[in-house]
């Protein structure tokens, strides 16, 4: 089997471990720079330049690793390649929807799946009533767009939070405001979702001076047990955004599990290590089965 590996760099351990693993059950893979890369349209049968070399008909299977910065270029990249009849682990359209927070939240939310009190608004002329509504403070703001627990901001006074809010409507950023779970204690769940199963979890507690549990904010890390309903919602979360690979986060709340997001790209480091799972194999035997049901 030839996978073509969308990532901009091989010097990540996400990267690494996947193309390791590929090797190891006996694959080709290549790294492909998405960011590289050219899409061409228009003409009879779609293309993907890289190197000037069009690579439509190289792989029988591709793993996207889009970074946020560039999500249309890559879900370009994406969505040529599933023209052209390859595997994805990754819809493009999945990717897509995954990186607006809020557009998940709202897509997940009309599915049943319970999430935080959200508010989405662009009125500057009643924040307080909105801060009201997601009964005071203090409140989580979030930008649409965001990764690695950047974006997240936790007002913990009304003056604070209107201050924020009014700021980020005059500038035209697209946020969020949200209801903060306090007897979450700093505490959320990575789910990791391959195909239809959870192949592994972990629980990342924030640090003393920071309440985003994020590895990249200092959080720690443990393995945890997964309640029934909090593995049904990974597994269904995964479905609905139309994911074949996911990093589902979730938080304990008084009113039971409530979903945060869904990660399109989850980093393999932190999940691994903490659970000890070879997360980077699972996910190449899920191209393995997916691309022999197509030969079949």
């Amino acid at each position: 089997m030839d996978i073509g590996l969308l990532s901009v760099s091989m010097n990540v351990y996400s990267t690494q471990r996947l193309s390791d693993e590929a090797k190891n059950l006996g694959h080709y893979i290549e790294w492909v720079d998405h960011t590289k890369c050219s899409v061409k349209i228009g003409s009879d049968k779609p293309q993907v330049l890289f190197r000037q070399e069009n690579i439509i008909d190289t792989f029988d299977a591709i793993i996207p690793r889009i970074g946020t910065k560039v999500t249309d270029h890559g879900v370009a990249v994406v969505k040529q390649f599933e023209m052209n009849k390859v595997f994805s682990t990754a819809h493009s359209t999945g990717i897509f929807k995954a990186r607006n927070k809020a557009k998940s939240l709202l897509l997940m939310s009309n599915k049943g799946i319970p999430i935080p009190d959200t508010l989405l608004s662009i009125d500057p002329d009643d924040i307080e009533e909105q801060i009201e509504l997601l009964g005071g403070t203090p409140l989580i703001i979030k930008l649409q767009e965001g990764t690695h627990g950047l974006g997240v901001i936790l007002a913990e006074s009304k003056k604070s939070a209107k201050s924020i809010i009014d700021t980020f409507y005059k500038m035209g950023t697209n946020i969020f405001i949200q209801e903060f779970i306090e007897e979450s204690k700093g505490e959320d769940i990575r789910v990791f979702v391959v195909g239809n199963k959870v192949v592994a979890s972990m629980k990342r507690t924030s640090g003393s001076d920071e309440f985003r549990s994020n590895l990249h904010r200092g959080g720690r890390t443990e393995p945890v047990k997964l309640s029934p309903k909090e593995e049904l919602m990974a597994i269904n979360a995964t479905k609905y955004i139309g994911l074949g690979v996911s990093g589902v986060d979730l938080i304990r709340s008084k009113k039971g599990p409530l979903l945060l997001e869904v990660n399109a790209s989850p980093g393999l480091q932190g999940i691994e290590a903490a659970t000890g799972v070879n997360v980077a194999k699972e996910i190449i035997q899920f191209v393995e089965q997916n691309c022999l049901k197509k030969r079949k």
